[in-house]
């Protein structure tokens, strides 16, 4: 389906009395801010009338008891028609949302034009205008979404600077995290620092901003295009094509506002973290790149990630890595190398220890610092994973894409060790080298499994403790020591 017949559905679909340009409604809806009358105008009508098809009616009541509560309270405008100020909505808020991200929800709502008047800087937000951003932030298309995201950039109408987008996209992605971390909402993962790095927020930013196309399809990429403009049509295809800007706009309203908190799945965007109890560590990983990763897995692998191996908690050893990893389903396997370039790759398989070349095309590499960005399968060749160990003729070690000797990503037997080897880029994955040299030293790394455990290692975790070590069972009945847990046990489902 093409993309305006997608916008069109989308406008028909919130727009269920179907009002077309130029029409003028003449009916009156009864609930809060929806009393509008036909004679406020036809755009000032539409807009309303289009804003509360949007919601469900408690959504609906939710909406006029946060607009209630914010025009009511003693930093409320003064003004003839109930509205809200500034520091009414900074009061609402506290501390859930940094200052700067405030100002720009605040000037997105104020400015938006619903009777094609100038509005006075001193006037607040009306009711109206409340209810309008709400209803484009959370539930609108790129076109409507696009509208208040330039209205948050500037008041000026017309295209903005490439660098204020910039702006924008950064005060975004650190509000997330801002807004998570103040509603005890990480779900186990941190805010890493690390030193002489640029911070994961504008790492982030960065990759997200690097998805904008000027008119010629071209995308903004240097600094010396930073001062190119960027018009409406721009920033809605830019919203079209990042579907992590509307996701961080609804995780800011809904946790920053405290509004529709039921909509939001808060597991779709950040996994819970599993480490095993007592095993807790400094993780390479942190809530921004987790998040990123996320989005790139299977829908039905994103609620739960489970720490398989550290080399900080098990030590640097191939033969340990091996045996932790292997038949324990999907894994995200990531390193940092001495350099300070973080990467690693998706396993869409279990990983098994054997010569031949396994996994499928949902495998993919990855780059979390110095920047962000995953790389997806080619179709040039098979050679997605390799797992190897203990022979004399092959190579022994992990990898992923490329072929032997020249993987896009490799860890050698000798732990430790390894390559990135691409000229000018991985012929599985079409990934540049990713580390910081092509042959490099490490000291971190780790594996998470994700989603659900696969049935096999759920068998493995009901197995009898009588069937782990025939052997010693043996034993101890030769010694005369008998097993009181025999009669216990759970008769097997084969066995009903």
């Amino acid at each position: 389906m093409k993309r305006n017949d997608v916008l069109t559905q989308a406008a028909m679909w919130m727009n269920p009395e179907n009002i077309l340009p130029g029409e003028r409604s003449q009916t009156r809806k009864t609930t809060g801010f929806c009393q509008i009358e036909g004679k406020m105008g036809n755009a000032k009508s539409r807009s309303g009338q289009n804003a509360c098809s949007q919601f469900l009616p408690e959504e609906r009541a939710e909406i006029d008891r946060l607009f209630d509560a914010l025009s009511s309270g003693k930093h409320s405008s003064n003004t003839p028609h109930r509205s809200f100020s500034l520091q009414a909505l900074q009061s609402h808020i506290g501390e859930a949302l940094p200052p700067e991200m405030v100002t720009r929800l605040y000037d997105g709502m104020q400015r938006v034009n619903l009777t094609g008047t100038a509005k006075g800087p001193s006037e607040g937000v009306s009711q109206e205008q409340f209810t309008v951003s709400m209803s484009h932030l959370l539930k609108g298309n790129s076109e409507e979404k696009s509208l208040i995201i330039l209205k948050m950039i500037s008041a000026t109408e017309g295209p903005v600077k490439a660098r204020e987008v910039l702006k924008f996209t950064e005060d975004l992605v650190g509000s997330v995290v801002h807004v998570l971390d103040h509603r005890q909402q990480l779900r186990g993962w941190t805010q890493k620092k690390a030193p002489g790095c640029p911070p994961r927020v504008q790492v982030l930013a960065a990759q997200l901003f690097s998805e904008m196309k000027l008119q010629e399809g071209e995308k903004l990429l240097g600094p010396q295009q930073l001062d190119c403009d960027c018009d409406r049509a721009m920033i809605e295809d830019w919203v079209f094509r990042t579907p992590h800007v509307a996701t961080f706009l609804s995780v800011v309203i809904h946790r920053g506002f405290l509004l529709l908190c039921s909509s939001l799945n808060l597991s779709a965007l950040l996994p819970e973290r599993l480490v095993d109890q007592g095993r807790e560590f400094e993780s390479i990983l942190d809530v921004l790149s987790v998040i990123y990763l996320n989005s790139h897995l299977p829908r039905e692998q994103r609620h739960r990630w489970h720490l398989l191996f550290s080399s900080e908690l098990h030590g640097h050893s191939f033969a340990q890595l091996c045996g932790l990893i292997t038949q324990r389903g999907p894994c995200v396997m990531l390193l940092e190398d001495h350099d300070g370039h973080v990467f690693g790759g998706f396993a869409s398989c279990s990983w098994e220890v054997k010569p031949q070349f396994q996994g499928d095309d949902r495998c993919f590499l990855f780059s979390i610092s110095p920047s962000m960005a995953v790389y997806t399968c080619t179709g040039y060749n098979d050679h997605y994973m390799y797992l190897n160990h203990r022979q004399q003729t092959i190579p022994n070690g992990l990898g992923m894409g490329g072929q032997h000797n020249y993987f896009g990503l490799w860890i050698d037997v000798d732990f430790g060790k390894g390559h990135s080897k691409a000229k000018p880029t991985c012929t599985t994955y079409n990934s540049p080298q990713l580390s910081a040299k092509e042959n490099f030293r490490f000291e971190k790394l780790e594996v998470w499994a994700v989603g659900d455990p696969p049935e096999s290692q759920l068998a493995k975790s009901k197995k009898s403790i009588l069937d782990v070590d025939p052997e010693a069972q043996i034993l101890l009945e030769s010694c005369g020591r008998s097993c009181h847990s025999q009669g216990l046990r759970e008769v097997p489902e084969d066995d009903e």
